[in-house]
């Protein structure tokens, strides 16, 4: 009979090693005995096993000392100790260290065979479940994003389209949609993967500093400028420039990009000889851009110059199958971090979750699971507060009375939670899961 399984018996006693031998050679398992603990762990050490079988009461080495010096070497192969009644608070113990089960003396052969078993099974129908959570994670993850939505589809379709075409890009969606994925996920795919990948937000800087920033400058241009400085366009050159939140820049700005996206070349504040550079342009706005154009907010020629390629980042709301498995995914990632034995949230909080709104997204939602993570006591994790947007926003008098437009409905939930808030800023931007920065932007813009 193949044998597959291999377990370590050890046992000072040597009836109990001989007997275990005896009773395992039709067991579909083989078995290998050790009286010493040390000779025990060595040879874990060199070669393993699929699980152990221990008793606490040894010389040398206790039961559960070797317990300790196995998980040192492996976290999760399966580990029984054999214990007298006496020791019962022994094995409540090594059950505590990281033991797998306990089995007490005197025990029946066959029983010890059955546990065994069970043991064996349990582990490989968990070690099978990993396998397929992975397979599964793997194909909900694509260029490094999850979800597999049909709204998903068709940005990954796109990306795998355009990567290794230098086109300029434009990649439209709300804040907290991922935005800056989809952008690394084009230049990863790309030829030039290899090339530099640079991020710029527009919307954190000044005019000046943002022309200092992309242009470069020569010594001297200003006060404080005590040596000359590369620019990121010049840094970035034969590979990709994110300019996030385009939308915020300024005419005079826009002019002097529109130059740069035409001509592929740049003049360092206070410089006067044009460098040549090869930047594919991918920008993120958080706004219509048409309709800026059409406002006249927008140049209509650096628009159409960087319009080549139009790429909508779905908002959660408009893609609810995918945030199951966001919500796992955060929830394995943060669990790890901070040490938490979690599995997920019960299932009316889950029903919450999946039917609320999400105004800051994705990055709103990994907010919410790592508050929750970090505060969990327990493997299944119930919501410490139902958020605002579920049963709030569909009454006559909500937010999204009067059948708003997407803008308007952002604005009145962002103006409700400062409202909410007391005008805190902070805690107003951790609630909608926006760094403070964009909250700032966005009141900007309202107060207009």
């Amino acid at each position: 009979m193949q044998k597959h399984a291999r377990i370590l018996f050890v046992d000072d006693d040597p009836k109990a090693g001989e007997l275990m031998l005896r009773f395992a050679e039709d067991a579909p398992f083989g078995c290998t005995v050790f009286r010493d603990p040390m000779q025990a762990l060595e040879h874990f050490r060199e070669s393993g096993a699929d699980l152990i079988v221990s008793d606490l009461r040894m010389p040398k080495l206790s039961g559960i000392e070797l317990l300790s010096e196995i998980r040192n070497i492996d976290s999760s192969v399966p580990f029984i100790v054999i214990t007298a009644f006496s020791s019962i608070d022994d094995a409540i113990e090594a059950l505590r260290l990281g033991a797998t089960d306990f089995i007490k003396k005197p025990f029946d052969m066959d029983e010890l065979l059955i546990q065994i078993e069970k043991t064996l099974e349990r582990t490989r129908l968990q070690h099978e479940n990993r396998l397929l959570r992975r397979e599964l994670e793997d194909q909900r993850i694509r260029h490094e994003m999850i979800g597999d939505s049909r709204a998903m589809q068709e940005v990954y379709a796109v990306i795998e389209k355009i990567a290794d075409l230098r086109c300029n890009v434009i990649i439209e969606g709300e804040s907290g949609t991922g935005k800056e994925l989809v952008a690394r996920a084009i230049h990863r795919h790309s030829e030039d993967a290899d090339k530099p990948f640079v991020v710029i937000d527009c919307g954190a800087l000044s005019d000046t500093l943002l022309e200092s920033e992309l242009f470069g400058h020569e010594k001297g241009a200003f006060t404080g400028a005590s040596a000359s400085k590369p620019g990121l366009l010049e840094v970035a050159s034969g590979g990709t420039v994110f300019l996030d939140e385009i939308c915020n820049i300024s005419d005079n700005m826009q002019t002097k990009l529109l130059r740069v996206v035409q001509e592929q070349q740049i003049t360092r504040v206070g410089g006067v000889r044009p460098i040549d550079i090869d930047v594919r342009f991918v920008v993120a706005t958080n706004r219509n851009l048409e309709r800026m154009v059409a406002e006249g907010s927008f140049r209509h020629d650096l628009y159409h110059r960087l319009n080549v390629v139009r790429i909508r980042v779905p908002p959660l709301r408009e893609r609810r199958e995918d945030i199951p498995a966001l919500l796992q995914h955060y929830i394995d990632e943060l669990a790890g971090r901070y040490h938490r034995d979690v599995t997920g949230f019960d299932a009316a909080s889950m029903k919450t979750l999946c039917a609320y709104d999400w105004p800051g997204n994705v990055r709103e939602l990994r907010n919410l699971v790592e508050r929750h993570v970090a505060l969990a006591d327990g493997p299944l994790m119930r919501l410490d507060e139902i958020p605002s947007a579920v049963g709030e926003a569909g009454a006559d008098d909500g937010i999204d009375s009067g059948m708003p437009t997407i803008e308007e409905l952002e604005r009145r939930y962002i103006l409700k939670v400062l409202a909410h808030h007391g005008g805190n800023r902070e805690r107003t931007a951790r609630t909608l899961g926006i760094n403070k920065s964009t909250l700032w932007r966005k009141l900007q813009q309202y107060s207009d």
